[in-house]
């Protein structure tokens, strides 16, 4: 008899090793190897009530009672000017033009800076604000009223002071590519909530993709199904998800069931959990036809909700996706992850300078956010939704060097000092953690770490950080690596 080494199945045999042949013998055919897999929990339904085959973004539930259902994570790309917006220093003021101390200085490096620097206290005006006395500026003022229901952590730090590797670090929890991302390890973990729309929704505004690039809202090595899913708020909502000419929606039916039969087959023989997602993706994105042009519409909103939001339909903004957010979630997305390019502040020119050019980047976030988290709250949303918002690193207490001479204040990357928003989902509102020293070179109380702030997010979602996990090249990897403490106490 002679062997056909072109067939997949002894391709598949030849590659297999023991220890692989031993575990997928005691999983069974492919789809009950990918529910065991994905750790699918007994009272949840994974079969796809359309197809009848294993649905990966069937509803599972956390470890335990969970504090929050849903995240909206707004990234702030480039990274905010922190010590200009939340972290107050009256000290660093008073020595504004001094050389920065040599102790502040060693065993540091910085991205665009050289030589002794000078110090930067802020030139915007701070105010308490709230029952809890919260310190911010005026470059937010839509913050200051609903500072109670902010918390506002101002000991976050890092180690990478560039931006990708440090988007990379927050989102995967390794500074180099290949991870998956923590909104894919949520849905991995709770599945989605809306059979018609993807667990994990991605919208970018300012036009710019994230640091990481898809990275930082991809799959890794989990299966591909649970990457992101990039929507957007011009034109098609999702790229190809149409239909194309010649092909009407019962067509496309009738293609994906034959489709789907030979996808089935090929996971009863060799399952591989991509198959199954294959199958899976197939169904979800014949479904949304139909369910993401109707939530991503927002022209059928009120007009005092666009106000509220300044979000005009049709256009690309954070305003827009911070309202799409709202709309998403209100549909059962698990998580909704936002990206706004611009937050870049090295003092290049009149758009990065702390003073106008911070004024009028902040009138295009604080309002949408303040609306959303309003928004969420009169509908009873809030409290079951953890907002996180914030960038990779913070900012130098000094100038950058490259723009030092001129008219224009910016500041360099910094990774030992940085603050995060986050609000509803269980956490404490009207309060600030931790705080830097009074120059705001170091932190003096309360250390968070990017992996602490990651278990502390996976802990309102019902996760023990340590204990969501999946096996891959023969070891077992978690979104917070081998590290992370849940900050309990911002937790309420």
């Amino acid at each position: 008899m002679t062997t056909n080494w072109n067939d997949p199945r002894i391709e598949q045999m030849a590659w297999q090793t023991r220890r692989h042949f031993l575990k997928d013998a005691v999983g069974g055919i492919g789809a009950v190897a990918l529910a065991s897999m994905l750790g699918q929990n007994a009272s949840a339904d994974p079969t796809d009530t359309n197809s009848g085959v294993v649905n990966p973004l069937a509803p599972r539930k956390p470890h335990f009672a969970a504090k929050a259902k849903r995240v909206i994570y707004i990234h702030l790309t480039g990274s905010p000017p922190h010590l200009d917006m939340y972290d107050y220093k009256p000290e660093l003021v008073k020595r504004t033009g001094e050389d920065c101390p040599d102790s502040f200085l060693k065993g540091r490096t910085f991205a665009f800076t050289n030589g002794v620097p000078k110090l930067l206290g802020t030139p915007r005006k701070f105010a308490q604000h709230g029952s809890g006395g919260t310190w911010m500026s005026d470059a937010v003022p839509n913050f200051h009223g609903i500072a109670d229901d902010l918390c506002i952590i101002k000991s976050m730090f890092t180690e990478q002071f560039n931006h990708a590797p440090a988007e990379l670090l927050l989102y995967t929890g390794s500074p180099r590519s290949g991870r998956p991302s923590m909104g894919s390890w949520i849905t991995y973990g709770l599945g989605s909530e809306n059979e018609n729309l993807p667990g994990f929704v991605v919208l970018i505004s300012s036009g710019v993709q994230p640091n990481g690039g898809k990275n930082s809202f991809g799959s890794g090595f989990l299966p591909s199904v649970y990457q992101g899913v990039q929507c957007r708020s011009q034109g098609d909502p999702v790229l190809y998800v149409t239909d194309p000419p010649g092909m009407d929606r019962q067509m496309r039916r009738l293609t994906l069931d034959a489709i789907g039969q030979l996808n089935q087959k090929q996971a009863e023989q060799l399952g591989h959990p991509e198959t199954a997602t294959r199958i899976a993706q197939y169904e979800l994105a014949f479904r949304m036809q139909m369910s993401v042009p109707e939530v991503m519409d927002i022209s059928k909103e009120p007009a005092e909700t666009l106000e509220a939001y300044g979000a005009k339909p049709g256009s690309s903004s954070l305003a827009n996706n911070c309202l799409l957010a709202r709309r998403l979630v209100e549909q059962g997305v698990r998580y909704v992850q936002l990206f706004d390019w611009g937050w870049d502040f090295h003092g290049t020119g009149p758009g990065e300078d702390i003073r106008d050019g911070l004024t009028n980047k902040c009138s295009t976030m604080d309002k949408p956010i303040s609306a959303l988290i309003k928004d969420l709250k009169q509908r009873g949303l809030l409290d079951e939704t953890l907002i996180v918002c914030g960038g990779e690193f913070g900012r130098t207490p000094f100038r950058e060097g490259r723009t030092a001479g001129g008219s224009v204040l910016g500041r360099d990357h910094y990774p030992d000092c940085n603050c995060m928003l986050l609000a509803g989902g269980g956490i404490r509102g009207g309060m600030s953690y931790g705080q830097t020293d009074e120059l705001g070179f170091s932190i003096a109380e309360n250390k968070v770490h990017v992996h602490d702030l990651q278990a502390t997010i996976m802990h309102q979602l019902g996760f023990d950080h340590t204990r969501l996990t999946y096996r891959f090249q023969g070891r077992d990897y978690r979104l917070t690596d081998v590290h992370g403490e849940v900050v309990q106490a911002i937790v309420s």
